[in-house]
């Protein structure tokens, strides 16, 4: 049974479709991310890092309880980091009459849902670990599934990449409600 490997596989594609949608929120809303949003980005890609480690090491054969570990040992500091960045977030705008950062989605602002995002992946990561023996993966096979969401994940880094490149332009820093894309009015292409 390969419950484990398959697990992994909804994992990382799960953490993609969540960042798919802050992308959504960027591009179709026009709500711009924060420079705490953008940690929570990386945070959540990190998460899915684990899992990912966990499927790529079916590519190079057998997946070995260290390796079922180590993948989830990273999803857990990753979302504990995370954890505490998006609780930093909501404790910034908790105090009334601060309406929050940003449009809210289903009555809930995206640092939140980040917060929530990151105890999910707390939980599904220490269930994983505590029925090793049950999930480890054996004798899987890297096939196209594997390659799509791998792929997939590859894809929303770069895209993540790109946009905090265009946010941020050749500044150092990004400001802290940031309303343009800098890169553009560095090349004078902003209006």
């Amino acid at each position: 049974m390969n419950l484990g490997f398959w697990i992994a596989h909804f994992n990382v594609a799960a953490v993609c479709l969540v960042l798919l949608g802050a992308f959504g929120v960027q591009f179709i809303e026009g709500e711009m991310p924060c420079p705490l949003c953008i940690l929570q980005r990386m945070a959540m890609m990190m998460c899915a890092l684990g899992p990912a480690y966990i499927i790529l090491q079916a590519k190079m054969g057998e997946v070995q309880a260290v390796d079922f570990a180590t993948g989830y040992g990273l999803s857990i500091l990753a979302a504990a980091l995370g954890a505490s960045i998006s609780a930093r977030q909501i404790l910034l705008h908790i105090v009334p009459p601060d309406p929050g950062y940003g449009t809210p989605v289903l009555g809930l602002h995206l640092y939140t849902w980040a917060l929530v995002v990151f105890v999910v992946v707390l939980v599904d990561s220490g269930l994983n670990l505590i029925f090793i023996r049950e999930l480890l993966p054996r004798q899987v096979v890297f096939g196209w599934p594997s390659k799509a969401v791998i792929g997939l994940f590859a894809a929303v880094i770069v895209a993540n990449a790109v946009s905090v490149f265009c946010q941020e332009g050749f500044h150092w820093t990004l400001p802290d409600e940031p309303v343009r894309y800098e890169l553009f009015y560095d090349l004078g292409l902003g209006g």
